[in-house]
């Protein structure tokens, strides 16, 4: 954790860093010939790994400044295509998101010049040593500078979701005062540059630069699903509007005894009511929920010396929501957090339960009758 935001990496995350440590050796050998392939490897992994740090501080700067403004940021991970800052909440104003879309692009330009000016001060000179700095320090130094560079303005192409975008639509938003209009706007212009890069990336790839044009393609196939997504979720929050989870939610909701063991629990519920998730409760205040999933991580032998509140996910592992939380945020927090239901209590006092499928089920009928 760095501010209190979690750092991780995804699966495919390796991936792309062996291709970047392939890449980087493979242009230091051809531009220093006289290297020795142990100080080829060795700086091609520093340099690789440097990036990374470039690219996690450049999602970082996204995450400080959101948190300055008041919005929570959960989690910054690194994957195939860079890096995801993931902030629980939508701007509420068009500054904020401005300052938070063009803070990764000005952090990129702040580590790629301080690059080249440290290499400069070293004897680096780019208009003799370009393409082939006299040490491995220096090179690892005008690549990073280099290519952080690039990041920022690649980045700052008006595609939602790119940084770009986002400060594209908050330009608009601000013009118009229309934060659906804005997203639309931004959205669609998005997908237009999702498919340019698709339709130059393929084009790139059988008639040019190869595996690099289909790179390319592949990133614009992400923005094009992204920018999809945004424009999805303004039509459902549109749709939502106005209802709160307490209008919808179930108040029949099923409830269990923390003090009785697994295999009770299992015989004389689950498997005859059919229902795959209890909310424990104690004195009517909400202790956890547990679910088939839960049980299925205890093995069977253990069930009848296991209790439920052992095998439960206490309070604090739960994400609630109020009856007064907008349907569409509790939409937002299920597909988020992965979950097909959450609680809803009031002062810990349990309330009932809202399910995805529910909320699916009033988005069709409220979309059929063009509520």
């Amino acid at each position: 954790r760095v501010f209190g935001v979690q750092l991780g990496l995804h699966y495919s995350w390796l991936v792309i860093a062996v291709l970047v440590t392939l890449s980087l050796a493979g242009n230091f050998s051809s531009v220093n010939v006289g290297w020795g392939a142990e100080t080829i490897w060795t700086t091609a992994i520093i340099t690789g790994l440097l990036f990374f740090v470039a690219v996690i501080l450049h999602e970082l700067s996204h995450a400080v400044v959101a948190k300055s403004r008041g919005l929570p940021v959960r989690s910054i991970t690194l994957f195939a295509l860079g890096g995801i800052a993931q902030i629980d909440k939508e701007a509420d104003d068009p500054l904020t998101e401005f300052l938070i879309g063009i803070a990764g692009p000005a952090m990129s330009v702040v580590i790629g010049t301080l690059c080249l000016i440290t290499a400069s001060a070293l004897g680096w000179s780019p208009e003799t040593q370009t393409l082939a700095p006299q040490t491995p320090v220096l090179a690892a130094l005008v690549w990073l500078g280099y290519i952080n560079i690039v990041l920022a303005i690649f980045n700052m192409v008006p595609g939602f979701p790119l940084d770009g975008g986002r400060v594209f639509r908050a330009i608009i938003w601000w013009a118009t005062g229309d934060m659906e209009r804005s997203t639309n706007i931004a959205a669609r212009v998005g997908q237009f540059v999702a498919v340019v890069f698709i339709v130059w990336g393929i084009f790139q790839f059988f008639f040019g630069v190869g595996f690099g044009g289909l790179w390319l393609a592949l990133i614009g196939w992400f923005l094009l699903t992204a920018a999809g997504g945004s424009y999805a979720n303004v039509a459902i929050t549109k749709i939502l509007r106005g209802l709160r989870v307490g209008d919808v939610m179930r108040k029949d909701v099923e409830t269990i005894d923390g003090t009785i063991n697994l295999q009770e629990f299992v015989d004389e519920h689950l498997l005859k009511t059919g229902s795959r998730c209890y909310f424990v409760v104690e004195d009517k205040r909400l202790v956890g929920m547990i679910t088939t999933h839960e049980v299925k991580g205890i093995p069977k032998d253990e069930w009848k010396d296991k209790t439920v509140e052992q095998a439960m996910r206490k309070l604090d592992d739960l994400q609630i929501v109020s009856p007064q939380t907008p349907v569409s945020e509790a939409l937002e927090d299920m597909l988020r957090s992965d979950v097909n239901q959450l609680p809803v209590a009031d002062d810990n006092q349990l309330t009932g339960v809202i399910t995805r499928n529910h909320i699916l089920e009033i988005l069709k009928t409220r979309a059929d009758l063009k509520i």
